[in-house]
């Protein structure tokens, strides 16, 4: 996968894919272009998350870390929560009402990563924002 153009809020973003999570971007990949809305995070800190209820990517974990760092983008692939995307806007340790989670770090943000902070204070005083990604 190429690079990818996040847009949400008005913002948008640069990614490239994490060669240590060689499945879960191929299979993300297949998803593109993938249109959701993005959620301010009820457990984990300064992030922001996609859930997905009981839907499946089609892959286990990889590259999995519970401590995104900013621009990061980790998937769950389910388990003991739902399946979900999460962004790291700030200092963020991955978590649900179960407990500590890890998701697979398979996308990094490389451009506009100033603006992830004003995004997630937008999700978070605002409500639910679109988000787009698409290959450039």
């Amino acid at each position: 996968m190429s690079k990818l153009r996040i847009t949400a809020g008005g913002h948008r973003f640069v990614a490239e894919p994490h060669p240590d999570a060689p499945l879960t971007v191929a299979a993300f990949e297949k998803l593109l272009p993938y249109r959701q809305r993005i959620i301010h995070v009820r457990w984990s800190g300064e992030g922001c998350w996609i859930p997905l209820g009981d839907w499946q990517l089609g892959v286990g974990f990889e590259n999995h870390t519970s401590h995104p760092s900013v621009g990061d983008i980790l998937f769950y692939p389910g388990g003991y929560s739902e399946t979900e995307i999460i962004m790291a806007y700030g200092a963020c340790s991955f978590s649900s009402k179960m407990g500590q989670l890890a998701g697979n770090h398979f996308l990094t943000i490389v451009e506009g990563k100033e603006n992830l902070r004003a995004l997630g204070t937008k999700v978070l005083w605002e409500g639910a924002q679109e988000i787009l990604f698409e290959t450039m």
